[in-house]
């Protein structure tokens, strides 16, 4: 149990798992925002722009519900098309907001440093040169024997 426990503990701490726990953190603490965002100031200027109408109250009923008095027999059977064109609205705002803090945070990444360029390498002897070596060192050999 000890070296299971150990086993644990050493995974837990590991910093992949710490940095990703405080990144769940955080993307939920954004998504509030976001979602406060969307709801609290964009979607009731976009409202009032469509004359008032607010897209989460859209659906489509398949099923009228049935209804004695207060008691509900059958409830409504309905798909609430407006709820989700607001969810993918959030998204939207999500993804670009996101899209954002990428680009400002590698904005603020610096730049590595060029690295000085490497002094160029001698120049080696041309063709020309080459073949005159060769060609010398040819007559040289041919005038020993």
């Amino acid at each position: 149990m000890k070296k299971f426990l150990n086993e644990f503990k050493e995974f837990a701490m590991k910093g992949n798992v710490v940095d990703m726990a405080v990144g769940v953190i955080i993307g939920a603490a954004f998504g509030k925002i976001v979602t406060s965002l969307v709801n609290d100031i964009i979607m009731p200027a976009v409202g009032m722009l469509t004359g008032g109408v607010n897209f989460t109250d859209y659906k489509w009923v398949i099923q009228k519900g049935v209804t004695e008095g207060t008691e509900v027999i059958t409830p409504e059977v309905a798909i609430t098309w407006g709820s989700f064109v607001q969810t993918v609205f959030d998204f939207v705002i999500i993804a670009f907001c996101i899209f954002i803090a990428i680009k400002f945070i590698n904005k603020l990444k610096r730049e590595p440093k060029p690295e000085p360029e490497a002094a160029p390498a001698p120049a080696g002897p041309t063709q020309e040169e080459l073949l005159t070596e060769i060609r010398d060192l040819l007559r040289q050999q041919a005038d020993k024997k």
